[in-house]
């Protein structure tokens, strides 16, 4: 076991492993950022790992994850905004995991490119951290809104039914 796999299982365990349990259960207030951090953690346990296995292409779907991540919580913020205005995700708590994202993927994606060297691949890892980085910026900005604004509707949103 490499380094590098042993960073990704740490990371599995310690990060992705807890978040996936908040976005899992609980109520709505706790799930959405969960949610956005597990897919922020589990790009990056995907970049430990290409590195770790050696496998350059293992960081495309780290690329496919980083993009698909925060346009998920978006959607469930849209979907759940009467639910996060009637019970608001806690301020420390959203500005914890917003600091989480923005302390872990500097802090892999960084030493990923120096072990990866010069070239395409350092573009690459670079672009996937900072689409991690603005994809948690504005999913919680997206959070931070819908608890403020809110849809003030008491039906279904939009398009959706009730059964």
């Amino acid at each position: 076991m490499s380094g590098w796999t042993a960073a990704a299982t740490a990371l599995l365990l310690c990060g992705v492993a807890p978040a996936a349990i908040g976005a899992a259960t609980g109520p709505v207030r706790r799930r959405v950022p969960a949610q956005n951090l597990a897919t922020t953690l589990l790009s990056l346990v995907i970049l430990l790992l290409a590195q770790g296995y050696g496998r350059p292409a293992y960081t495309d779907p780290a690329l496919v994850l980083a993009v698909l991540g925060p346009a998920g919580t978006l959607l469930y913020v849209r979907l759940l905004a009467d639910q996060l205005a009637a019970r608001p995700p806690r301020p420390r708590s959203l500005l914890a995991v917003t600091a989480l994202s923005y302390t872990a993927v500097p802090a892999v994606v960084l030493p990923l490119c120096v072990a990866t060297g010069p070239g395409r691949a350092t573009v690459k890892l670079l672009v996937i951290g900072v689409l991690l980085v603005l994809g948690s910026r504005v999913a919680a900005r997206a959070v931070t809104a819908a608890v403020t604004a809110g849809h003030g509707r008491t039906g279904p949103a939009e398009g959706m039914s009730d059964g």
